[in-house]
Parts: structure tokens; C-alpha cells; sequence
């Protein structure tokens, strides 16, 4: 007897159609799997056997061949433990009801079984979802604890099961399942939902304002001050002035945390990410990769924001990792078999000492660096790395009359500085306007293309001769040049200023002022 299965896979972000083909055959009892299997594949057969013995079914002692098609694309986890049941039970005519039983042909199922037949949730369930409604697939079975994730994508029945013989009940119509509803979405960012507030920053107007510019254009931004200057604390709250996302951002940024095993069971992410990893992290893990390449931080960061704090004790070879994803905004990989490619468009915050010690250039604290320890700290930074950083900021040390256990209310009891929902407010207002100029959603200054650049960013004859002065000064490079540019735009955007003027050429200068620092 020989039974098909619909199920799926994941092949970088995206999902294919696998068959699952069984055939049993007299001969020998054998249970064999085909169509380039991984171990946790091949070990199917044993949770498979326990599964349908314990659900109350028998388990056929003849030759069983499971092929999973396309054979040419390697499979891998045990996401086909349920696919490969039925099948065996579709080969023995157990799924065949009365009238109401299902077609198979319009049914897909995916799934881990745990020995006693319950379904164990899997990753990749939304990219799954979104490759079978492509493919016209009407219902899709997952385990109930992925409902809530498929149940995003419209225009097909999302069947979540709490086991395998619920499963076989359904396909033959003795049982009735009703599909997960799909969750609502809303672009408003809710009042409360950030713990970490700008108005706790005490002082450091220079860079809260770099801060405000970096995330209305979406524009790259390194910090550079003694330790306790308030850039971290900084960098943390720009999550809260970042605008929600859109509903297909948010499905994208799913989609990869998703197939990374980073979400949780109420489906879609509507917040921005905002991912922050240690400076002990490999190159792998922050870019993405593997035997079988997955997702980075880089790509987890996605529409959000990394933050890497302490830039100059990464490994140098990580630090240059990300130039090429600073500039394509997508991370491509390269194996012998496959080349995977991974979205990576997010916006870089660093935050880095001064020099080893931290204190150089405090004004009441004395660095103990010698120049060449200092110059060999530094020299972590290449030069290409920090020309595709938009913003440079010195953040100071705070003065004791800006320490916030000392300041944290003005006399009229009221914060002493702005807050996160005012800011927010503003960005998303410079945003709107980037966006009905440069004629696309979510294209923001920073990814302004040479046409798009020449086009939206039109200089006057003052601004020129100041841009030339500061490129003459600074030693800028094209790059540069460009930078502080899109720069200016986003800050004329911030004043709702239709061109650009020489005081929005000269603040973005004034964000270049690291460029001879760090060398």
C-alpha cells in the first residue's frame, strides 16, 4: 500500500511543500527513510512506533520505505515525526472514514511526537504557513502550542492538536476541530509598554538628541565616553522611541524568530527587536551560519536595533563581519551545497571607552593608558567599520549637579527631562514624511540609494561650501560625505523643513567628530 502526506520545511526563512511517501510492502520488517534525512530524521522511527502503539494504534510488522520529496534538499529535525505516522496509517487504510472524513489532498500536517503520542512544538511554523498558502493548501495541522503563530496567515484553516490520535479523529471526521481565530494587530505602541524611560537620563541633552536623529532616519551610531557616562543607559531606551512596526514588518521579524526558535507562543512580534549580545559572541552567531546556516543577531535585529556595547572587546574578525550587512542590509551565506541569504536591515548602536582605563580625556580623572595602549585600543575600529557609521557622539562624564540621585525632579515635581512617548512622537512624524518622499514604506534616510540621495537631498550653495570645508577638514570619504548628508535630511525632517538648510548640514558635522579620533 503506498499513502501520500502534504507537510513542509524551512529552507533559510522560507518554506517549501515536502511529500511524505510511504510505502509498505511484504518482506522483512524494515523501516527505512529516504530524501537526504538528518539524524534526528532517521530517528523518527522510533518515536514514530512508541507514538502509535501508545495512541491505541498497531504498528505494521512489514517493510516500510518513508520517502520525503524533494529528495535533493537536505530535511532535518523531527518536525516530520506526524506527517510520517499518518502516513503509515493512511497506508494501512486507518484514515479512511465515512463521508465526512478529510481529503489529504488538501490537508498538511507537521509535528514532534513525544512517545505517548502528544505533539511537541516546533520552529519555522509561520514560514511554513505562508509556503503552503502559496501552494493552495486549504488546512494546515500544527501542534496547538504553534496555532497561535500559523493562525497569522490569512486564507487558510490553522488546525491545532494536542495529539497524534486527535489528529487521525480529525482526518477521518470523528472529531471536530475548530480553527485557531487569528489575532489582531495594532500599529499603536501601548502607553506602558517600555519598563525604561528617557526622562530617567539626567543630563546628556547632545546625545539624547544624536539618539533622536540616529532613530528618525534609522542611521548607524557609536557613543564613545568614560565609564558611567550614560550610553548604555541611553542605548536601552532607544527601543522606546522606536515607531511600532507595520504589519508586514512585523510578520517578516517573525518569520526569523520564528525559524531561530525565539518565539513565544503568542505569535506575532509587534515590537521592534531590540538585540544586545555579549562581546564573547562568535562571528557565526552574530552574522548567522552553521552546517546548516541559520539566522544571526544581525538578522534577529531585523527592522530593530543592535546594540553592542564595549565595540572594542569584540574579536576584530566579528567587528568586520558586519560591514557587509551595515551596507547590503542582507546577510548572504555560502556553503558547498547551498548559498542561503538572510534580511539584516537594522540599525547599529555601539558604545565604546575612551581607552582601556576609560578616563582618558575626564576632566577629573587621570588615565593611566600609555598612547600605545590606547592606540592599539582604539585600532579595534577599523577605519572602513567606522566610516559606515553615520553618527559619532561623545557622551562626557556627568557633573555632580547632573548625577541622578541628585537631580531627579525639578522643583516643580514634575521630570526634569523629556520623555520617551514625546520623543517617539516626533520620530514618527519625520518618518512619515521620509516615507511619502522617498515613495516607499519603511525606506528610511540611512537606506537612501546614489538616485535616491541625488534626488531627495538637494543641496543649496551655502550648504555645499559647508559640506566641502567639514569634508577638507575631517578628511571624509565618499561614504562619509553621503552620511552626513542623509544625516542633514533627517534632522531638516525632524524641523519639517522641506530642504535642507546650512544649520542641518553643520549639526550633522558636528556628529562626524570622531572620525579623526578613532583611527
Amino acid at each position: 500500500m503506498l499513502s501520500k502526506i502534504f507537510s513542509c520545511a524551512v529552507e533559510g526563512i522560507d518554506g517549501y511543500l515536502v511529500t511524505v511517501e510511504v510505502d509498505m510492502a511484504p518482506g522483512f520488517p524494515v523501516f527505512a527513510t529516504v530524501g537526504l534525512p538528518d539524524a534526528a530524521v532517521r530517528e523518527s522511527k522510533e518515536r514514530v512506533t512508541a507514538a502509535l502503539r501508545n495512541s491505541g494504534f498497531g504498528f505494521p510488522v512489514r517493510k516500510i520505505t518513508v520517502n520525503l520529496a524533494p529528495a535533493s534538499i537536505k530535511k532535518e529535525g523531527a518536525i516530520f515525526d506526524l506527517p510520517i505516522a499518518l502516513g503509515i496509517l493512511a497506508a494501512e487504510g486507518a484514515l479512511s472514514g465515512g463521508s465526512s472524513s478529510l481529503s489529504l489532498e488538501n490537508v498538511a500536517v507537521i509535528g514532534e511526537l513525544a512517545l505517548d503520542g502528544r505533539l511537541r512544538p516546533v520552529r519555522g511554523v509561520l514560514p511554513m504557513a505562508l509556503a503552503l498558502k502559496k501552494r493552495g493548501i486549504e488546512s494546515f495541522v500544527v501542534p496547538a502550542a504553534n496555532a497561535a503563530e500559523a493562525a497569522l496567515v490569512e486564507d487558510i484553516k490553522i488546525i491545532g492538536a494536542e495529539s497524534l490520535r486527535e489528529v487521525a479523529e480529525f482526518l477521518r471526521g470523528e472529531k471536530s476541530i475548530e480553527p485557531t481565530p487569528r489575532r489582531g494587530f495594532s500599529r499603536v505602541a501601548p502607553e506602558g509598554e517600555y519598563d525604561i524611560d528617557f526622562s530617567e537620563i539626567k543630563g546628556q541633552s547632545y546625545a539624547k538628541r544624536a539618539a533622536e536623529v540616529a532613530v528618525a532616519g534609522g542611521h548607524n551610531m557609536l557613543m564613545i565616553g568614560p565609564p558611567g557616562s550614560g550610553k548604555t543607559m541611553i542605548a536601552r531606551r532607544i527601543a522606546g522611541i522606536l515607531p511600532p512596526p507595520s504589519y508586514d514588518e512585523a510578520v517578516e521579524v517573525t518569520k526569523i524568530h520564528s525559524v531561530s526558535g525565539h518565539l513565544s507562543r503568542e505569535g506575532l512580534i509587534q515590537a521592534r527587536p531590540f538585540r544586545s549580545p555579549h562581546h564573547t559572541v562568535s562571528d557565526a552567531a552574530l552574522i548567522g551560519g552553521g552546517q546548516n546556516p541559520r539566522p544571526g543577531e544581525v538578522s534577529l535585529a531585523h527592522r530593530g536595533v543592535l546594540f553592542l556595547d564595549e565595540l572594542p572587546e569584540f574579536d576584530r574578525n566579528v567587528l568586520e563581519a558586519i560591514r557587509q550587512p551595515l551596507e547590503d542590509r542582507r546577510v548572504t551565506i555560502a556553503r558547498a551545497k547551498n548559498t542561503l541569504s538572510f534580511p539584516a536591515s537594522f540599525m547599529l548602536i555601539a558604545a565604546m571607552n575612551p581607552c582601556p582605563c576609560g578616563n582618558y580625556g575626564h576632566p577629573e580623572k587621570e588615565c593611566v593608558c600609555t598612547p600605545w595602549s590606547i592606540r592599539k585600543y582604539l585600532a579595534k575600529i577599523s577605519g572602513p567599520l567606522l566610516d559606515r557609521i553615520d553618527i559619532h557622539v561623545e557622551v562626557p562624564a556627568l557633573k555632580a549637579s547632573e548625577m541622578p540621585a541628585l537631580n531627579s525632579q525639578d522643583s516643580s515635581g514634575t521630570p526634569a527631562t523629556e520623555s520617551s512617548s514625546n520623543i517617539r512622537l516626533r520620530v514618527e512624524r519625520a518618518r512619515e514624511i521620509q516615507f511619502r518622499r522617498n515613495g516607499a514604506h519603511s525606506q528610511t534616510n540611512a537606506s537612501l540609494s546614489p538616485r535616491g540621495l541625488k534626488k531627495h537631498c538637494r543641496l543649496s550653495g551655502d550648504c555645499k561650501n559647508l559640506l566641502l570645508a567639514a569634508v577638507e577638514k575631517l578628511g571624509l570619504s565618499a561614504r562619509g560625505c553621503d552620511k552626513v548628508v542623509k544625516v542633514a535630511r533627517t534632522i531638516a525632517d525632524l524641523s519639517v523643513s522641506g530642504d535642507i538648510e546650512p544649520s542641518h548640514i553643520a549639526e550633522a558635522v558636528s556628529y562626524r567628530s570622531l572620525d579623526k579620533f578613532v583611527v
